[in-house]
């Protein structure tokens, strides 16, 4: 029975979609878990792990009810302490941020009784919420595989609740302790840029800027992670991996859709799905498939009907992977 932990916020999320539509729900981790819930089916269980408000836990629990297979047992509500949200699409893939709530950081205590896990799956959302403390005793006393989502880490807010774009200046303390790293390419520049360039190179977006991915992963590899996966938006994600003192580089190509109705959660969604690939079948391309084919899937729609079965999502992955 494969046993995934997924560690994180589980923020009120109110959403205004590129479509100019209004969305209200329970984001970040509620994605992964009910995703790869509906994965396992009666094969595997999920663990949220994250601190919630009051006023939020029972709906919360609401949200998760329905899946037998998620133990909701690291899910509290103690410290009245969760995540608050707001969203606005600027297009289909960027979007203006505001915090006005923030969740108490996960620390070693909130983890002892829980069980091993075959994977633990951190998706910060904001730079505080995971404590490193926290990844040093999983790699002191536990074996399962660490997936961390530097989307927290490369992220801060203001005292007006503005959420900003930030360095990760200490990335390298953190690396040792984490098995599989993914990034996007926004998170990529914020993190491997070099001390000759001017604070003002800095502060934009390239999407055509990948220059950087090769050095950057001989040094995220020497540093202890053992695969390093970047996405490139609706292009797909390319990992890297060292085989004896050679550095491996692997394209793995997005599942097209159509229609994109949301694309709030699909980082969340593809760690999952790296996690599910990991976890299940030791296999890095099998890995980054099923997080590709999770972060499509959670484009489709606003609920979380959008997430399949392992049949049916293996049937799409055979069917876009075919030879």
């Amino acid at each position: 029975m494969t046993k995934i932990a997924v560690l994180g916020p589980i923020p009120r999320d109110t959403i205004i979609t590129h479509h100019q539509e209004v969305i209200k729900k329970y984001g970040c981790v509620t994605h992964p878990v009910v995703a790869l819930a509906k994965l396992f089916g009666e094969e595997g269980t999920v663990y949220p792990v994250s601190h919630v408000h009051e006023v939020d836990y029972e709906n919360i629990i609401e949200v998760f009810k329905p899946y037998p297979n998620i133990n909701t047992s690291h899910v509290s509500s103690k410290h009245d302490r969760g995540t608050v949200i707001e969203l606005k699409f600027v297009d289909q893939n960027n979007r203006l941020e505001r915090q006005t709530a923030c969740m108490r950081p996960i620390v070693p205590k909130d983890i002892k009784s829980l069980e091993e896990m075959d994977a633990y799956v951190f998706i910060p959302i904001t730079d505080f919420e995971i404590s490193i403390s926290t990844l040093k005793y999983l790699k002191k006393k536990r074996t399962g595989l660490v997936v961390f989502d530097a989307h927290g880490p490369t992220t801060s807010m203001g005292m007006t609740g503005d959420r900003y774009r930030k360095f990760w200046v200490d990335m390298d303390e953190w690396l040792k302790y984490i098995d599989i790293l993914k990034m996007n390419l926004e998170e990529t520049q914020a993190c491997w840029f070099k001390r000759e360039y001017a604070a003002h190179e800095m502060t934009s977006y390239d999407e055509e800027r990948t220059e950087h991915l090769d050095e950057m992963a001989a040094f995220v590899l020497k540093k202890g992670v053992k695969f390093f996966y970047v996405t490139l938006d609706a292009k797909g994600c390319v990992f890297y991996t060292k085989v004896g003192n050679e550095i491996k580089k692997q394209f793995i190509k997005s599942i097209y859709v159509d229609h994109v109705v949301d694309t709030t959660g699909c980082g969340d969604s593809f760690a999952g799905g790296l996690a599910y690939g990991f976890a299940v079948y030791h296999d890095p391309v099998k890995a980054a498939q099923f997080a590709n084919a999770l972060g499509a899937l959670r484009t489709q729609g606003k609920t979380f009907d959008v997430f399949k079965s392992r049949e049916e999502t293996e049937a799409l992955i055979t069917s876009y992977y075919a030879e």
